[in-house]
């Protein structure tokens, strides 16, 4: 019985080391998608119309907020990804597309895309 105990808590242990990094790199991996689509004025093309402080956005529009503070704005993120996902539920007149009501953006680019931001 012991053994067994022993040999559990050391794959646990052998787990949790070589897991994580992994795990770690699949969020990098997804911030960095995120980035990408926010950029891009061929994507999702957030950057035409909020402000962001990342040194790569450059000519950022001032229509929508300012993408700051966005785990005080947001701290559910999944309220953050509904508000993406359709912005018209909560505001029916917003000038935002709804971005994954229709299909500008995937389940996947919408879920980068939160990564990212909620990092401001």
């Amino acid at each position: 019985m012991r053994k067994l105990v022993t040999a559990a808590a050391s794959a646990a242990f052998i787990f949790t080391t070589f897991a994580m990094p992994a795990q770690a790199d699949n969020h990098s991996a997804q911030i960095a998608e995120g980035k990408s689509i926010y950029l891009s004025k061929k994507r999702g093309n957030c950057i035409s119309c909020h402000q962001i402080s990342d040194p790569d956005a450059n000519q950022a529009g001032n229509q929508g907020p300012p993408i700051v503070a966005m785990k005080q704005r947001f701290p559910d993120k999944r309220t953050l990804r509904a508000q993406i996902w359709d912005a018209t539920r909560n505001n029916p007149l917003t000038i935002m597309p709804p971005l994954g009501k229709h299909w500008i953006l995937s389940e996947e680019e919408i879920d980068a895309v939160v990564e990212y931001v909620y990092q401001f």
